[in-house]
C-alpha cells in the first residue's frame, strides 16, 4: 500500500481512474470493514485502482482540540490494520489544508481534479467539508456533474446494536471488553514503544514495560488481563495499568505492563497489548505495602482469567 501526506503526489501518479473509500475508521470496526471489501471488490470490478481517503488530525480531534474523544487506534495503528486489506493507496492529509472547503470544492479540487475519483464508497452517515456541511445529496449531485459513482454501505448491526467507534468507545469506558471484542472481530489492543520509567515497579517485585501512550486521551483505564504481542514469542500472558499512579502521587497516564515469567531487555521495542478482560478501577492505596498486596492478587486473578481464556 502506497502511503502519502500531500495531494500533489497522487496528482504524480500515473493513474487516471480510482476508486475511493473516505473516512476516519477509527478501530476499523466491522462497519469499516464492510467498506474497505466493497472498495476493494470495485476498484478490482472496475479496473480502478483502490484509495483510502482520510484524515489527521481526525475531525473531531481538529474541531475540539481542547476535549477530543479519545482514539481506539493511534494513526500507526489504524495505518497496520488497513495495510491487510489490499488496499493500493492510502492518501492521508492533514486536516487543517481541506478544511475551509465548501462541498463543491472539496469534491471538484481533491475528489475530481486532484485523484481522478470513478467512484466513492462511503459509509450512510459521512459528512465532508467545511463545518461538516457536505451531505450524501451533495456527494450524488458531483457524481452526475463529473461521472463517478457513488456507493452507500449500509450499517452494521451486532446483537441488535449498530456498530460504530462511539459505542465501541462506550463500552471500552465502561470495562466491556467483550462487546468491543465482537464489534471490531478482534481483542481490543493498543501499541506503543517501551521506554525507561522510574524502576519502581522492579524494585517491589513487578518489573513492568512501560509503554509510550502517545494519546490525548485513552479509551479505557484500569487494571487488565493481557497478552503481549511483538516480542518473537507468540502471545506471553500479563497484567497491565492505564493510569496515573496516585498511590505514588502520579500525574501523567502511562501503560504498565507486568509480563509473567519474562527477564529480557525490551526496551525501544514495540509492543502489542491485547486487553482480555478488566480486573478492577485505578485506586490509590495508603502505602505501598498495600499496593504490592493488591498487585498479587491481581496478578493472581489475571492468570486465573487468562489460562480459562484457554488461548
Amino acid at each position: 500500500m502506497f502511503f502519502y501526506r500531500e495531494l500533489i503526489t497522487a496528482e504524480k501518479i500515473n493513474n487516471e481512474r480510482r476508486s475511493i473509500a473516505i473516512g476516519g475508521f477509527d478501530g476499523l470496526h466491522l462497519g469499516h470493514k464492510k467498506i474497505l471489501l466493497n472498495l476493494y471488490e470495485d476498484g478490482k470490478e472496475k479496473g480502478n485502482n483502490t484509495l483510502i481517503l482520510s484524515f489527521e488530525p481526525t475531525p473531531k480531534e481538529f474541531f475540539s482540540p481542547h476535549n477530543p474523544p479519545p482514539r481506539l487506534t493511534k494513526f500507526r495503528e489504524r495505518y497496520n490494520l488497513i495495510k491487510n486489506y489490499k488496499i493500493d493507496e492510502f492518501f492521508c492529509p492533514n486536516l487543517k489544508t481541506v478544511s475551509h472547503l465548501t462541498p463543491s470544492k472539496f469534491i471538484k479540487e481533491i475528489l475530481v481534479d486532484g485523484l481522478k475519483v470513478k467512484s466513492i464508497t462511503i459509509g450512510d452517515d459521512f459528512r465532508f467539508a467545511a463545518k461538516r456541511a457536505g451531505t450524501l445529496d451533495d456527494l450524488y449531485f458531483g457524481g452526475k456533474k463529473y461521472g463517478f459513482s457513488v456507493n452507500v454501505i449500509p450499517p452494521v448491526y451486532k446483537n441488535n446494536q449498530r456498530v460504530s467507534s462511539t459505542f465501541i468507545r462506550d463500552a471500552l469506558a465502561k470495562g466491556d471488553l467483550e462487546t468491543a471484542k465482537n464489534m471490531l472481530e478482534r481483542d481490543y489492543s493498543m501499541s506503543g514503544r517501551v521506554i525507561y520509567g522510574q524502576g519502581l515497579g522492579k524494585k517491589l517485585g513487578f518489573p513492568t514495560a512501560n509503554i509510550n501512550l502517545n494519546r490525548m486521551r485513552t479509551p479505557i483505564d484500569g487494571i487488565f488481563a493481557v497478552r503481549v504481542g511483538g516480542i518473537n514469542q507468540g502471545l506471553l500472558n500479563g497484567v497491565a495499568s492505564i493510569g496515573s499512579r496516585p498511590t505514588i502521587g502520579g500525574k501523567k497516564k502511562l501503560l504498565e505492563v507486568y509480563i509473567f515469567d519474562f527477564d529480557k531487555d525490551i526496551y525501544n521495542k514495540v509492543i502489542n497489548i491485547f486487553f482480555i478482560k478488566k480486573i478492577r478501577e485505578e485506586i490509590k492505596y495508603m502505602d505501598l505495602d498495600a499496593l504490592v498486596e493488591q498487585m498479587r492478587k491481581d496478578t493472581i486473578e489475571a492468570k486465573a482469567i487468562l489460562t480459562a481464556n484457554n488461548i
